[in-house]
């Protein structure tokens, strides 16, 4: 009775942890990104090879949203339910002081995961974005994953980064008020996690940026990350690796507020409907 009463909670727990993750990184993931969307289309055609104005300059800049409506929410939620479950399962088991290293791993596999689905909605994005006209159906299967290396390279230094700063600075701040974030609180200490590492990644930002809006004719040497740095290096020098740096830190650092509240705030609600306990931080 003992042991089926364990599997039962656990069983419970894990159902409560699941869907609470999902729910608040979808509703978050998807709400920020529909805000935010013309900044990031902005940010797109600075750093579109075409150039600013025959990308689009300032107008239509909710181009391109339809497919991000659709894998906000499913990338969003991989990324949340691999990183808490993760977090809420092998954390207990690790000292207090590799925590860290536990918040870096989850958020890793989290986003390796979440780039399954939201890399082929990026590229769709972004070619929309820049006007280039193409139908989806003409894309193929190897043009629409053609940046996931890339874009790994770029989001798993951001979250490993991201990540592990914003449990650091909540813990900080938790310590020194001597009592939990509020939802508010958390968002902040997002936001400045964000901005740490938005500027850390925008080199490969760029990069992947161009891969993603190269000809659907290039061959493969021309997509290679190490091609595409030298080649942007070659035509605008540091400036070029750095294209669209102000609304890419500007916009994700104040997008942050809003997720990580919404994120936060959320959960909290989730949490009276799926209660679970979370391990310490």
């Amino acid at each position: 009775m003992l042991q089926e009463n364990i599997e039962s909670f656990n069983e419970y727990h894990t159902r409560n942890i699941f869907l609470t993750s999902m729910i608040s990184g979808a509703f978050a993931g998807t709400i920020c990104d529909l805000v935010f969307f013309p900044v990031d289309t902005l940010k797109t055609r600075l750093q579109s090879p075409h150039g600013f104005m025959k990308s689009g300059g300032f107008t239509r800049l909710y181009q391109g949203i339809v497919p991000v409506m659709i894998g906000t929410a499913p990338s969003s939620s991989i990324f949340f339910i691999t990183y808490e479950s993760m977090k809420e399962f092998i954390q207990p088991n690790v000292p207090y002081k590799y925590h860290w290293m536990v918040h870096m791993g989850a958020a890793t596999t989290g986003e390796m995961g979440a780039c399954l689905i939201r890399v082929p909605v990026e590229v769709i994005k972004q070619r929309k974005q820049a006007l280039l006209g193409d139908k989806i159906s003409s894309l193929g299967l190897k043009t629409l994953y053609r940046g996931y290396g890339t874009t790994v390279l770029r989001d798993v230094p951001f979250v490993f980064t991201q990540m592990p700063l914003w449990e650091y600075f909540k813990l900080r701040y938790k310590q020194y008020m001597k009592r939990e974030c509020t939802p508010f609180e958390g968002a902040i200490c997002g936001a400045v996690s964000v901005a740490i590492s938005s500027t850390i990644t925008t080199p490969l930002d760029v990069a992947k940026t161009r891969i993603m809006l190269a000809s659907t004719n290039a061959d493969k040497a021309e997509v290679k990350i190490a091609n595409m740095f030298r080649q942007i290096y070659r035509e605008n020098g540091v400036r070029g690796l750095f294209a669209g740096f102000v609304p890419r830190v500007c916009g994700y650092t104040v997008g942050a507020i809003l997720f990580f509240g919404m994120y936060e705030q959320v959960k909290q609600s989730c949490q009276t409907v799926f209660p679970y306990t979370t391990s310490s931080q």
